[in-house]
Protein backbone atom coordinates (compact mmCIF):
# COMPACT_ATOMS: atom_id res chain seq x y z
CA UNK A 1 0.00 0.00 0.00
CA UNK A 2 0.84 3.42 -0.75
CA UNK A 3 -0.34 5.58 2.45
CA UNK A 4 1.45 8.26 2.81
CA UNK A 5 3.76 8.39 0.22
CA UNK A 6 3.25 11.63 -1.43
CA UNK A 7 6.62 12.88 -3.45
CA UNK A 8 8.41 11.19 -6.04
CA UNK A 9 11.79 10.37 -5.32
CA UNK A 10 12.95 11.43 -9.21
CA UNK A 11 16.01 8.58 -8.61
CA UNK A 12 18.32 10.75 -6.51
CA UNK A 13 18.80 11.10 -2.76
CA UNK A 14 17.26 13.83 -1.33
CA UNK A 15 19.75 16.57 -0.62
CA UNK A 16 20.03 16.05 -4.84
CA UNK A 17 16.28 16.16 -5.13
CA UNK A 18 16.26 19.39 -3.31
CA UNK A 19 18.93 21.15 -5.11
CA UNK A 20 17.53 20.36 -8.04
CA UNK A 21 13.82 21.84 -7.13
CA UNK A 22 16.08 25.22 -5.58
CA UNK A 23 17.28 25.42 -9.42
CA UNK A 24 14.60 24.92 -11.19
CA UNK A 25 12.71 27.22 -8.87
CA UNK A 26 15.36 30.04 -9.76
CA UNK A 27 15.78 29.11 -13.26
CA UNK A 28 11.42 29.70 -13.57
CA UNK A 29 11.37 32.92 -11.72
CA UNK A 30 14.11 34.17 -13.83
CA UNK A 31 12.86 32.99 -17.05
CA UNK A 32 8.84 32.85 -16.35
CA UNK A 33 9.17 29.16 -18.37
CA UNK A 34 11.14 26.12 -18.19
CA UNK A 35 11.14 22.78 -20.32
CA UNK A 36 11.90 19.67 -18.08
CA UNK A 37 10.64 16.45 -17.60
CA UNK A 38 6.44 15.80 -16.51
CA UNK A 39 7.66 14.31 -13.38
CA UNK A 40 10.08 16.91 -12.34
CA UNK A 41 7.31 19.82 -13.49
CA UNK A 42 4.54 17.74 -11.74
CA UNK A 43 6.90 18.12 -8.26
CA UNK A 44 7.97 21.21 -8.77
CA UNK A 45 4.52 23.25 -8.88
CA UNK A 46 3.41 23.09 -5.78
CA UNK A 47 7.23 24.62 -4.68
CA UNK A 48 6.45 27.17 -7.57
CA UNK A 49 2.79 28.02 -6.30
CA UNK A 50 3.82 28.70 -2.75
CA UNK A 51 6.49 30.96 -3.57
CA UNK A 52 3.88 33.10 -5.61
CA UNK A 53 1.81 33.22 -3.10
CA UNK A 54 4.62 34.13 -0.65
CA UNK A 55 5.23 37.03 -3.10
CA UNK A 56 1.63 38.09 -3.22
CA UNK A 57 1.16 38.69 0.54
CA UNK A 58 2.06 41.94 1.99
CA UNK A 59 6.01 42.37 1.61
CA UNK A 60 7.30 41.69 4.94
CA UNK A 61 10.64 40.54 6.73
CA UNK A 62 8.97 37.35 7.58
CA UNK A 63 7.62 36.32 3.49
CA UNK A 64 10.94 37.81 2.48
CA UNK A 65 12.94 35.24 5.19
CA UNK A 66 10.15 32.27 4.09
CA UNK A 67 10.88 32.86 0.62
CA UNK A 68 14.97 32.88 1.41
CA UNK A 69 14.73 29.12 2.15
CA UNK A 70 14.39 27.86 -1.28
CA UNK A 71 16.01 31.14 -3.08
CA UNK A 72 19.24 32.28 -1.75
CA UNK A 73 19.81 35.42 -4.19
CA UNK A 74 18.40 38.71 -3.00
CA UNK A 75 17.77 39.31 -6.59
CA UNK A 76 15.45 36.51 -7.24
CA UNK A 77 13.55 37.60 -3.96
CA UNK A 78 12.82 40.69 -4.86
CA UNK A 79 12.14 40.07 -8.30
CA UNK A 80 9.52 37.56 -6.49
CA UNK A 81 8.18 39.86 -4.34
CA UNK A 82 8.28 43.31 -6.84
CA UNK A 83 7.39 41.55 -10.25
CA UNK A 84 5.86 38.41 -9.74
CA UNK A 85 3.63 38.34 -6.67
CA UNK A 86 2.00 41.44 -7.51
CA UNK A 87 0.84 40.15 -11.28
CA UNK A 88 -1.03 37.79 -9.50
CA UNK A 89 -2.89 39.74 -6.95
CA UNK A 90 -6.22 39.19 -7.95
CA UNK A 91 -5.61 35.21 -8.59
CA UNK A 92 -6.89 32.87 -6.33
CA UNK A 93 -4.39 30.16 -7.05
CA UNK A 94 -3.31 28.51 -9.96
CA UNK A 95 -0.57 30.28 -11.32
CA UNK A 96 1.11 27.93 -13.33
CA UNK A 97 0.54 25.76 -15.84
CA UNK A 98 1.99 22.23 -17.63
CA UNK A 99 1.80 22.11 -20.99
CA UNK A 100 2.99 18.56 -22.33
CA UNK A 101 5.70 18.20 -25.20
CA UNK A 102 5.67 14.69 -26.17
CA UNK A 103 8.96 12.22 -25.75
CA UNK A 104 12.17 13.41 -25.60
CA UNK A 105 13.83 11.99 -28.50
CA UNK A 106 17.21 11.02 -27.13
CA UNK A 107 15.72 8.56 -24.50
CA UNK A 108 11.57 8.76 -24.67
CA UNK A 109 11.22 10.79 -21.22
CA UNK A 110 8.04 12.78 -21.56
CA UNK A 111 8.73 15.97 -21.57
CA UNK A 112 6.81 19.29 -20.48
CA UNK A 113 6.86 23.10 -20.25
CA UNK A 114 6.17 24.22 -16.62
CA UNK A 115 5.10 28.18 -16.94
CA UNK A 116 3.48 30.79 -15.69
CA UNK A 117 -0.11 31.46 -16.71
CA UNK A 118 0.33 35.08 -18.04
CA UNK A 119 3.67 34.12 -19.67
CA UNK A 120 3.65 35.48 -23.14
CA UNK A 121 6.14 34.82 -26.15
CA UNK A 122 8.18 37.37 -26.82
CA UNK A 123 7.84 38.96 -29.91
CA UNK A 124 10.03 37.46 -32.99
CA UNK A 125 12.41 40.46 -34.07
CA UNK A 126 10.52 42.07 -37.03
CA UNK A 127 12.24 42.17 -40.27
CA UNK A 128 13.24 44.72 -42.39
CA UNK A 129 9.56 45.98 -43.31
CA UNK A 130 8.11 43.21 -42.22
CA UNK A 131 9.18 40.75 -45.10
CA UNK A 132 9.68 36.89 -44.80
CA UNK A 133 12.92 35.49 -45.39
CA UNK A 134 11.72 34.39 -49.20
CA UNK A 135 10.37 37.87 -50.14
CA UNK A 136 14.22 39.21 -48.77
CA UNK A 137 15.81 36.23 -50.83
CA UNK A 138 13.76 37.10 -54.16
CA UNK A 139 14.60 41.01 -53.71
CA UNK A 140 18.43 40.37 -52.83
CA UNK A 141 20.64 42.15 -55.66
CA UNK A 142 21.64 39.81 -58.37
CA UNK A 143 25.61 40.57 -57.35
CA UNK A 144 24.82 38.92 -54.18
CA UNK A 145 22.95 35.73 -55.56
CA UNK A 146 25.88 34.99 -57.74
CA UNK A 147 28.38 35.45 -54.94
CA UNK A 148 26.34 33.02 -52.86
CA UNK A 149 25.32 30.51 -55.57
CA UNK A 150 29.11 30.13 -57.07
CA UNK A 151 31.60 27.85 -55.01
CA UNK A 152 34.53 29.06 -53.27
CA UNK A 153 37.93 29.11 -55.92
CA UNK A 154 39.72 26.45 -54.49
CA UNK A 155 43.22 27.51 -56.29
Amino acid sequence: MRHNMVHRKLGRVSEHRRALFRNQLRSIITHERIITTLPKAKELRPIVEKMVTLGRRADSVHARRLAGRWLSDRDLIKRLFTEIGPRFVDRPGGYTRIVKLGPRRGDGAELAILEFVDYRLPEAKKSAAGESAKEKKRNRPAAAMADAGSAPDRS
